[in-house]
């Protein structure tokens, strides 16, 4: 056994381990006397933050951070456990050092702040070490769910006589059995260990019992196992324990909506006492998300219930053993989807409860307080601040030895970055798509940027010194989804939004931005046309004067999924002029089209010269129609292709003889070695001919891609914006990248490169507005 010694001192207590959504704020959540300590793992630019929060003569308020770094770099997961109790803290950081995992010990410094007094490394092999914790008075335990090729371990640490702490040895699952993510969930009490893993292919969930054999060592000690479990019930993924008592969560069980077993220690194994589930059956409440123990009540988090708002429930057995009471303790006071009951801890009269689903999954916490009759009080909400890149301006910054400050390039410097908060975000915010204008009169270019709860107008004229203009809000009434477009037509902005209940398509006249002062404004839209609810996409063709919404769902003419017709004669008044739906496509065969591009056809195919056609990506085909004739149009092919997972989108090249489409699911599902660009002859418009695949030395995901002149601009998830060069079109070769997300996670949603400065605006999905310049071949930027 490993008898290093770490100058720690011991005082260990219980630790609530991580709960549903602990990657996000309040899914990590520890009472140490009077503070509340929060983990916020999920930020995708720094090293995570365990936030410190207190009572204020304003109330409930932050009054401190522990930290481990605050530089940008991948991220360390530090917060997604965390454990406390009188003048210790512990934190996991499972991401740190590639993966392998580090914990962090901090004792208080007496002033209410805590002071980082040792790091235990990952031992051995061990990966994702820290991902949970629980502690007793003179025990610790930490997991290494990823050891042993993902079949995990748990290691013990016993504090010494002279207050340190001495590692005990690894805990391994019993030989012989199928486990996959040993140590997913954790809880220790007095002489028992209890340990959860996760559901695999062939490996179940079970939660397993382990005693010290006095030795620092621990001995199995017995499973507990719950008859008739469905698959994916996430048995285990929360676990509670006292006095011999022991509780397993299996929040996502299909029928009742989640439950909870009660476990009862007999002289030779775990028995099963009871199975407790909500008051009401209700789908998808994930009862059992979070529980907790308060006195001689038990406390279960119900995440899901009342659509995503949240319960926390009370059950109560008395002295006998029988469960003689149940009731609603507390509803979600933060509104649908916040996921209220995500994680729970309670220390003496303290008791907070995680909300990971408030603002977008940004997350939450409630702090409750006893008061005089015992009864728990509401007496705060916690959030965290908005954190990531800093804003950059002012001066070009070059990529120099593959890096532009924190960013990996090649041939790609950036002008400027705005962070989502200065493009008039919130915590909550995230932008996704984005296009652009040039004001005919002014000559100034304009990003239009998608937002998760609405659009952006920034001017980019000065590309080092780009000015928030203002912001148009989400159409009143529709739900704050990732997915926005936009796109331009006569001074008018076309925006639409996918899965947001009534949204429809919000005009608006862009030569407002013309009299905005100093100050950004919050624009109304000039009109909102209303024959569509929500739509994943805008397609406009400028030269006929039509667009086309697309990923039509929720309400209105859907024709589909497919393509909705309006004409913009009057730009400022879309009409419906028609639809088309090539049957047969998309995954419900109705014809969806996830994007497309409409032009005036102008290639080698002189059958349809001049005619107007649109090259559709529907999902699961390629297909091309002629739409000339609104009242009539035509398919002319519908094409498959090896290895389709999902036809994303595309663009034609200047001579419309070539065609470049993306796969948005071919990567992810390990369909192809690398990100894979799909290259269509389509000289022949009724028979297009896929001549390449043209597959990148990254394997990320690709999103958007567009053409100027020989050069493609690419967005790709977590490898952010790429540029080939397609002179040779059917060998396309990478001449250039701007790395926007230097972290695993990050994405570049889409990108703009038709400003005629060269100004290249790019978004970067939880980060904001990059301004980049294309040095392998520039064009003069100002």
């Amino acid at each position: 056994m490993d008898r290093r010694v770490l100058s720690v001192a011991a005082a260990l207590v219980l630790a609530v381990p991580a709960g549903v959504g602990a990657q996000q704020f309040g899914g990590a959540l520890a009472v140490s006397g009077d503070q509340v300590l929060v983990g916020e793992a999920g930020n995708g630019t720094m090293s995570g933050i365990v936030w410190v929060f207190g009572r204020t003569a304003a109330g409930w308020a932050e009054t401190g951070q522990v930290t481990v770094s605050d530089e940008i770099r991948v991220p360390d997961g530090f917060g997604r456990a965390v454990a406390a109790r009188g003048e210790w803290l512990w934190a996991g950081a499972p991401l740190e050092g590639d993966g392998a995992g580090a914990v962090y010990v901090f004792r208080a410094d007496g002033s209410g702040g805590w002071e980082q007094v040792a790091r235990l490394e990952a031992p051995g092999d061990a990966s994702a070490f820290g991902s949970a914790i629980a502690l007793t008075d003179d025990v610790a335990i930490v997991a290494a769910p990823g050891a042993e090729n993902g079949r995990g371990t748990v290691f013990s640490y016993a504090a010494g006589p002279d207050g340190g702490l001495t590692a005990g040895g690894a805990v391994r699952p019993p030989d012989g059995v199928a486990v996959s993510g040993f140590g997913a969930a954790l809880a220790v009490d007095g002489g028992t260990l209890l340990v959860g893993t996760r559901e695999d292919d062939g490996a179940p969930p079970a939660v397993f019992a382990f005693e010290p054999n006095g030795d620092g060592a621990w001995t199995a000690a017995g499973q507990l196992e719950a008859p008739s479990l469905s698959e994916r019930s996430n048995f285990g993924a929360s676990l509670a324990l006292r006095d011999g008592f022991a509780l397993v969560g299996a929040a996502t069980m299909r029928e009742s909506g989640g439950a909870v077993f009660a476990f009862a220690r007999g002289p030779e194994d775990w028995a099963l006492e009871a199975r407790l589930g909500p008051l009401l059956p209700e789908p998808n409440a994930q009862f059992g998300s979070s529980i907790g123990f308060d006195g001689d009540a038990i406390l279960i988090g119900a995440a899901g219930s009342s659509f995503g708002a949240g319960t926390l429930y009370a059950y109560r057995r008395d002295a006998d053993g029988r469960w003689s009471e149940a009731s609603v303790l507390m509803r979600s006071p933060l509104g649908e989807r916040s996921g209220f009951g995500s994680a729970t801890a309670r220390s003496g009269d303290h008791l907070v409860i995680g909300a990971t689903g408030m603002d977008s999954r940004a997350g939450a916490a409630v702090v409750y307080e006893r008061s005089g009759g015992g009864a728990w009080e509401a007496a705060g909400t916690l959030v965290n601040d908005h954190r990531g890149f800093p804003a950059i301006a002012g001066e070009e910054i070059e990529c120099t030895e593959g890096h532009a400050t924190v960013f990996e390039c090649r041939d790609v410097n950036i002008t400027a970055f705005m962070p989502i908060k200065d493009l008039g975000g919130t915590r909550a915010t995230r932008v996704n798509d984005i296009w652009g204008w040039t004001d005919p009169e002014t000559g100034r270019e304009i990003a239009i940027v998608g937002r998760t709860d609405g659009t952006s107008f920034v001017d980019v004229s000065d590309p080092y010194r780009p000015r928030f203009l203002g912001d148009l809000p989400a159409t009143e009434g529709s739900r704050h989804m990732i997915w926005r477009d936009i796109k331009v037509y006569r001074d008018h902005a076309y925006i639409v939004a996918d899965a947001a209940l009534e949204h429809g398509v919000q005009v608006f006249d862009l030569r407002q931005l013309r009299d905005v002062g100093d100050e950004p404004v919050t624009f109304g839209e000039t009109y909102l046309y209303d024959g569509i609810h929500s739509a994943h996409n805008i397609v406009i063709n400028e030269e006929t004067g039509f667009a086309y919404t697309v990923g039509n769902s929720g309400g209105g003419e859907t024709c589909g999924g497919g393509l909705h017709m309006l004409n913009l004669e009057e730009p400022g008044r879309p009409v419906f002029a028609g639809c088309f739906a090539q049957e047969g496509t998309g995954r419900r065969g109705t014809g969806y089209v996830h994007d497309a591009q409409c032009v005036t056809y102008r290639g080698p195919d002189t059958e349809h010269a001049g005619k107007e056609i649109c090259l559709g990506s529907n999902e699961t085909a390629f297909n091309i129609a002629d739409v000339t004739d609104k009242d009539a149009p035509v398919a002319l092919a519908t094409i498959d292709y090896p290895n389709v997972a999902y036809a994303h989108q595309g663009w034609l090249t200047d001579d419309h003889r070539y065609f470049y489409m993306n796969d948005e699911g071919d990567e992810p599902q390990g369909l192809v070695p690398g990100t894979r660009t799909l290259v269509w002859d389509v000289t022949d418009l009724d028979d297009p001919i896929l001549v390449t695949e043209y597959i990148a030395e990254t394997t990320a995901t690709d999103h958007n891609l567009y053409i100027v002149g020989d050069l493609m601009y690419q967005s790709n998830y977590s490898a952010g914006f790429r540029v080939l060069d397609i002179s040779d079109p059917e060998n396309p070769v990478e001449i250039g990248f701007f790395d926007t997300s230097p972290y695993e996670g990050g994405a570049s949603w889409s990108n703009y490169p038709y400003f005629e400065s060269g100004t290249i605006a790019v978004t970067g999905t939880g980060d904001g507005l990059f301004l980049l310049k294309n040095m392998a071949r520039p064009r003069l930027v100002p």
